[in-house]
């Protein structure tokens, strides 16, 4: 389970909102399981179909949650045409262990949807989403 206060729930809402019509990308930290920040990142691909993070924003940000006593617990991005499921692109990316992958769909912008799934080997398990 990933447990997201609600004004970072909201946040993520809002930038994958903004972002329309291209994908928008970020990193969440945290710990048990538990968001406590988000980081919004650069998508340099500045496409609606996919999304790569700023590599020196990633290098901050890690040296940022380590800092804090903090993992990188998810990685999140926008769909802002398709539904809040991992495309065959973001199966094939999910290379970091263990991590979250939460996907907003914007595809219908009055009612975002947020879900994240578990990544590993190529198999996809979505993960219950509680909001705190």
């Amino acid at each position: 389970m990933l447990r997201i206060p609600k004004k970072i729930h909201d946040d993520l809402i809002a930038h994958a909102l903004e972002g329309i019509p291209l994908e928008v990308c970020g990193i969440l930290g945290g710990r048990e399981g538990t968001i406590e920040k988000a980081f919004r990142m650069t998508n340099t691909d500045a496409s609606n179909e996919h999304f790569t993070m700023e590599p020196r924003e990633q290098f901050a940000v890690v040296k940022e949650l380590r800092a804090a006593g903090l993992e990188m617990s998810a990685v999140y991005h926008s769909h802002p045409e398709t539904p809040a499921r991992p495309s065959q692109e973001d199966i094939r990316l999910a290379l970091t262990p263990g991590i979250s992958h939460v996907i907003i769909s914007v595809m219908d912008a009055e009612r975002p949807v947020l879900k994240s799934f578990k990544i590993s080997g190529g198999v996809v398990t979505q993960e219950e989403v509680e909001i705190v």
